[in-house]
């Protein structure tokens, strides 16, 4: 046990991380029209692979974490391919684009979840999730993300890869 944590949900913990915070810079280089390679490769491989870990974590049933992971993973599949294969040609800018701001934000919206169920101040504003300063925080994400993801899609317009 790590910090309380099974060493799987530990990884999976620090994985989660990494990929939030290497979305950050991956969502301003969308706003900047910047491509961000080594920022954007770590997030989509840290997406990924927190969505891989999140459903192999030990669960008795298939639970709405469970759900999450396989719509990440769908988002991060076209995401990747907009990226790495379309080269973001065509509809595959928008695609990546919007991919990759779901893609952040299915992140940060499980961290508010986790964040409310393990810090205490915030598991007593809401102990059952359902409560509205849980309700607030999760709109306020959610709302920021549209708009973003719409900044992001107008705005992302980079100049085509150098070929070697």
């Amino acid at each position: 046990m790590i910090l309380g944590m099974t060493i799987q949900a530990f990884i999976h913990t620090a994985i989660s991380i990494v990929a939030i915070v290497a979305g950050f810079p991956v969502l301003a280089g969308l706003l900047k029209s910047q491509r961000c390679e080594g920022w954007t490769a770590l997030f989509l491989i840290m997406s990924v692979a927190t969505s891989l870990t999140g459903v192999v974590l030990p669960a008795a049933t298939f639970t709405p974490a469970h759900g999450v992971a396989v719509i990440a993973l769908l988002v991060l599949l076209f995401t990747v391919l907009a990226k790495y294969s379309f080269d973001l040609r065509g509809a595959w800018r928008p695609i990546y684009a919007i991919g990759a701001v779901i893609s952040l934000y299915l992140n940060v919206f499980v961290l508010i979840i986790q964040l409310f169920g393990k810090v205490p101040a915030l598991k007593a504003l809401a102990p059952t999730q359902s409560e509205p300063p849980f309700a607030i925080v999760q709109g306020i994400a959610l709302i920021a993300f549209v708009v973003l993801g719409y900044m992001a899609t107008r705005k992302f317009h980079p100049r085509p890869a150098m070929m070697a």
